[in-house]
Protein backbone atom coordinates (compact mmCIF):
# COMPACT_ATOMS: atom_id res chain seq x y z
CA UNK A 1 0.00 0.00 0.00
CA UNK A 2 1.64 3.79 -1.02
CA UNK A 3 1.11 6.17 1.44
CA UNK A 4 2.30 9.84 1.13
CA UNK A 5 3.24 11.67 4.54
CA UNK A 6 3.95 15.41 4.67
CA UNK A 7 5.70 17.25 7.30
CA UNK A 8 7.39 20.30 7.97
CA UNK A 9 3.84 22.82 9.00
CA UNK A 10 3.59 24.81 11.86
CA UNK A 11 2.92 28.21 13.01
CA UNK A 12 4.98 31.08 11.48
CA UNK A 13 4.33 35.14 10.97
CA UNK A 14 4.15 36.94 8.39
CA UNK A 15 7.32 37.13 6.39
CA UNK A 16 8.49 34.29 7.76
CA UNK A 17 9.33 30.80 6.10
CA UNK A 18 8.69 26.86 6.28
CA UNK A 19 9.66 24.04 4.39
CA UNK A 20 6.94 21.13 3.84
CA UNK A 21 8.62 17.68 2.93
CA UNK A 22 6.66 14.88 1.63
CA UNK A 23 7.72 11.37 1.91
CA UNK A 24 6.25 8.32 -0.01
CA UNK A 25 6.18 4.33 1.17
CA UNK A 26 5.31 1.39 -0.21
CA UNK A 27 5.93 -0.66 -3.56
CA UNK A 28 6.54 2.26 -6.14
CA UNK A 29 8.12 1.22 -9.56
CA UNK A 30 8.24 4.94 -10.59
CA UNK A 31 6.72 8.30 -9.95
CA UNK A 32 4.78 11.10 -12.56
CA UNK A 33 4.27 14.26 -11.10
CA UNK A 34 4.02 15.40 -7.72
CA UNK A 35 2.31 18.07 -6.28
CA UNK A 36 1.26 20.43 -3.78
CA UNK A 37 -2.34 21.41 -2.57
CA UNK A 38 -4.11 23.29 -0.26
CA UNK A 39 -7.25 24.01 0.95
CA UNK A 40 -7.86 26.88 3.43
CA UNK A 41 -11.10 26.66 5.59
CA UNK A 42 -14.66 27.24 3.59
CA UNK A 43 -12.36 27.47 0.42
CA UNK A 44 -12.00 24.94 -2.53
CA UNK A 45 -8.83 22.89 -2.64
CA UNK A 46 -6.06 24.77 -5.14
CA UNK A 47 -3.13 23.75 -6.42
CA UNK A 48 -0.15 25.56 -4.84
CA UNK A 49 2.93 24.02 -7.36
CA UNK A 50 3.31 20.82 -9.34
CA UNK A 51 6.45 19.59 -10.89
CA UNK A 52 7.29 16.35 -13.41
CA UNK A 53 9.54 13.92 -13.47
CA UNK A 54 12.03 15.68 -15.59
CA UNK A 55 12.24 19.04 -13.08
CA UNK A 56 9.21 21.43 -14.75
CA UNK A 57 7.98 23.29 -12.28
CA UNK A 58 4.45 25.33 -11.96
CA UNK A 59 3.17 27.62 -9.89
CA UNK A 60 -0.13 28.77 -8.77
CA UNK A 61 -0.36 32.95 -9.06
CA UNK A 62 -0.64 33.66 -5.52
CA UNK A 63 2.55 31.81 -4.73
CA UNK A 64 4.45 32.52 -7.98
CA UNK A 65 7.89 33.81 -6.72
CA UNK A 66 7.26 32.95 -2.87
CA UNK A 67 7.11 29.25 -3.03
CA UNK A 68 9.51 26.83 -4.43
CA UNK A 69 8.97 22.76 -5.46
CA UNK A 70 11.52 20.20 -5.94
CA UNK A 71 11.69 16.85 -5.86
CA UNK A 72 14.51 14.28 -4.77
CA UNK A 73 14.00 11.15 -7.17
CA UNK A 74 16.16 9.01 -5.06
CA UNK A 75 13.83 9.38 -2.15
CA UNK A 76 10.81 9.76 -3.67
CA UNK A 77 9.93 12.99 -2.06
CA UNK A 78 8.60 15.79 -2.99
CA UNK A 79 9.10 19.44 -1.08
CA UNK A 80 8.02 22.72 -0.87
CA UNK A 81 9.76 25.92 0.13
CA UNK A 82 7.76 28.47 1.02
CA UNK A 83 9.23 32.21 1.78
CA UNK A 84 7.44 35.31 2.38
CA UNK A 85 4.49 33.63 3.74
CA UNK A 86 1.40 35.53 4.22
CA UNK A 87 -1.57 34.98 6.32
CA UNK A 88 -3.68 33.96 3.21
CA UNK A 89 -1.44 31.35 3.02
CA UNK A 90 -2.97 30.18 6.14
CA UNK A 91 -4.32 26.32 5.10
CA UNK A 92 -3.82 22.62 5.33
CA UNK A 93 -1.32 21.59 2.76
CA UNK A 94 -1.64 18.60 0.71
CA UNK A 95 1.20 16.61 -1.59
CA UNK A 96 0.22 14.02 -4.36
CA UNK A 97 1.77 11.99 -6.49
CA UNK A 98 0.92 9.91 -9.80
CA UNK A 99 2.39 6.45 -8.86
CA UNK A 100 3.06 3.48 -11.21
CA UNK A 101 2.13 0.74 -9.78
CA UNK A 102 1.18 -2.73 -11.40
CA UNK A 103 0.46 -1.94 -14.71
CA UNK A 104 -1.03 2.18 -14.37
CA UNK A 105 -0.33 5.34 -12.77
CA UNK A 106 -2.91 6.08 -9.59
CA UNK A 107 -2.89 8.91 -8.08
CA UNK A 108 -1.91 9.45 -3.95
CA UNK A 109 -2.73 11.85 -1.84
CA UNK A 110 -0.92 12.65 1.64
CA UNK A 111 -3.06 13.49 5.02
CA UNK A 112 -1.86 17.15 4.61
CA UNK A 113 -0.10 19.41 7.23
CA UNK A 114 -1.55 22.65 8.69
CA UNK A 115 0.46 25.75 8.48
CA UNK A 116 -1.05 29.03 9.89
CA UNK A 117 0.54 32.50 9.04
CA UNK A 118 0.00 34.97 11.72
CA UNK A 119 -0.51 38.81 10.60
Amino acid sequence: QVQLVESGGGLVQAGGSLRLSCATSGIIYSISAMRWHRQAPGKQRELVASISPGGTRNYGDSVRGRFTISRDAAKNMVYLQMNDLKPEDTAVYYCNADIFQTGSFKTYWGQGTQVTVSS
